[in-house]
C-alpha cells in the first residue's frame, strides 16, 4: 500500500515515497544514495522518544550506522539557537560534504535541519522523514528551508531540495487529534488552490481520513504531494506560479506572529483560518460567489478546525496591526502585498490588485466578533 510521486528537477530530481511503514524500510531506500553507511539525523524530543529506535533498527538493517540530536519540541525552535546548535553539532559529527543528514519530524525540523544541511561545508545531501500530516503534504516536499525571525516567519533560509522523501502515513497514528487536523489545514488548500475535485473529494471523505482510513490517507498525502511537485517542478523558486502555495499564509503568517508562534496557534490552524480568509475577501472584491466562502467554513467546520480570528484564544492586535505583520510577508513587492484570492474553489490566483481598506474591513469585522 505505498506510493510514489517524482519531483522533476533534472539534476535534483527525487521520489517522495507514501505509504505505512517506512521508518522501518529506511535502510533500504536511503542505501543507493550514500557514499559511506552513516547518517546524521536531526529530530526533536517529543519524535526522537516515539520514532527514532525504529528508524536507528530500519537503517542497521542495511548496515547503516546513525548518529542524532533531538532539539526541543516546537516553533520555537526554528531560531538562530538552535539552528546554529544543529549546525556546530553536524560538524562535531564530522560529516562530510557527501554525506547525508536525515530530517526526522514535522515542519520546524525538516525546515531547520534543511537550512543547515544547505549552508554546512556549502551544500550536503539531505533526506526528509516527515512525521505530521503537514510536514508530509508540504514542508517535506519542494525545498524550501529556513527559520523565523523576530521580523517575521521563515524570512531566513535557502532553496535547498532533499535526496528524498519518505512519508510513513502510519506515524500519523501517533499525532494528538489537533496536530492532525491542523495539518489538514494544508491539505484542503491544494483542493481550494487548483483541484475543485480534490475539494469534493475531501468533504466527502475528511471526516473518515481523520478517523485514521489509512487509504484515505494516503490519497490525500499523494495528491496534495502530486499537486505540489507539479508546481514546483514549474516554478522552483517561486518566481511565479509556486507563489499559489501560499494560499492562506499571508493572513496565517501574521497571525502567527501576532501569537508569538506559541501553541495559541499551530500552523495549519492558521493555514486554514487564512484560507477562509483569502475567500471572504475575494467574495467581497466581486471574484468569486459568496457560497464560495461559505462552502469553505462550512467543511472547515465539520472537520472541527478553527476557521475564525474568535478561534483564536487570548488578545490579538487591531487591524491596522495585522496588516503591518502582514507587511513583513515574503511576498511584499514595492511596499506592495502580493495576495494569493480565488475566483472560485480551485481557482486561485495571485494579485497585489487588493484594496487594504477591505482587508482592514473584514479584520475589523472579525475582531469586533471575538467580544
Amino acid at each position: 500500500m505505498q506510493e510514489q510521486v517524482h519531483v522533476d528537477l533534472g539534476t535534483r530530481s527525487y521520489d517522495i515515497l507514501i505509504g505505512p511503514g517506512l521508518l522501518s524500510q529506511a535502510g533500504a531506500h536511503i542505501a543507493p544514495l550514500l557514499n559511506r553507511p552513516r547518517v546524521a539525523v536531526l529530530t526533536d524530543e517529543t519524535v526522537s522518544a516515539l520514532h527514532l529506535d525504529t528508524l536507528r533498527d530500519g537503517l542497521a538493517a542495511n548496515g547503516i550506522s546513525m548518529t542524532s540530536l533531538a532539539l526541543p519540541a516546537g516553533e520555537s525552535t526554528k531560531s538562530w539557537p538552535q539552528f546554529s546548535r544543529a549546525v556546530d553539532w553536524l560538524l562535531e559529527q564530522q560529516v562530510e560534504r557527501n554525506d547525508m543528514v536525515v530530517a526526522l519530524g514535522g515542519g520546524v525540523i525538516g525546515d531547520l535541519a534543511g537550512f543547515a544541511a544547505a549552508v554546512l561545508r556549502r551544500g550536503v545531501r539531505f533526506t526528509q522523514l516527515p512525521t505530521t500530516l503537514l510536514a508530509q503534504v508540504d514542508s517535506s516536499v519542494g525545498g524550501k528551508t529556513g527559520i523565523n525571525s523576530a521580523h517575521g516567519k521563515n524570512l531566513i533560509g535557502a532553496f535547498h531540495q532533499p535526496s528524498l522523501v519518505l512519508a510513513d502515513t502510519a506515524v500519523l497514528g501517533t499525532l494528538t487529534p489537533r496536530d492532525f487536523i491542523a495539518g489538514y489545514g494544508e491539505v484542503v488548500k491544494y483542493g481550494l488552490l487548483g483541484d475543485a475535485e480534490f475539494f469534493d473529494w475531501l468533504e466527502k471523505n475528511g471526516p473518515a481520513l481523520a478517523a485514521g482510513d489509512m487509504e484515505k490517507r494516503i490519497h490525500a498525502v499523494r495528491r496534495s504531494c502530486e499537486m505540489k511537485a507539479g508546481i514546483v517542478a514549474r516554478d522552483e523558486t517561486e518566481q511565479g506560479e509556486r507563489a499559489l502555495l501560499n494560499l492562506g499564509h499571508t493572513f496565517c503568517h501574521a497571525l502567527e506572529s501576532a501569537t508569538g508562534y506559541s501553541s495559541r496557534l499551530l500552523h495549519g490552524e492558521g493555514v486554514a483560518i487564512g484560507c477562509a480568509l483569502a475567500f471572504e475577501v475575494s467574495a467581497r472584491l466581486g471574484l468569486c460567489s459568496q457560497e464560495d466562502p461559505s462552502r469553505v467554513r462550512a467543511h472547515l467546520a465539520d472537520m472541527k478546525m478553527k476557521r475564525d480570528l474568535s478561534d483564536i484564544e487570548g488578545d490579538l492586535p487591531d487591524a491596522d496591526g495585522l496588516i503591518t505583520l502582514m507587511m513583513q510577508d515574503k511576498k511584499v513587492r514595492n511596499g506592495r502585498i502580493n495576495f494569493i484570492m480565488a475566483r472560485g474553489i480551485g481557482e486561485a490566483f495571485v494579485t497585489a490588485d487588493v484594496d487594504l481598506a477591505l482587508v482592514k474591513t473584514v479584520l475589523d469585522e472579525q475582531l469586533a466578533a471575538r467580544g
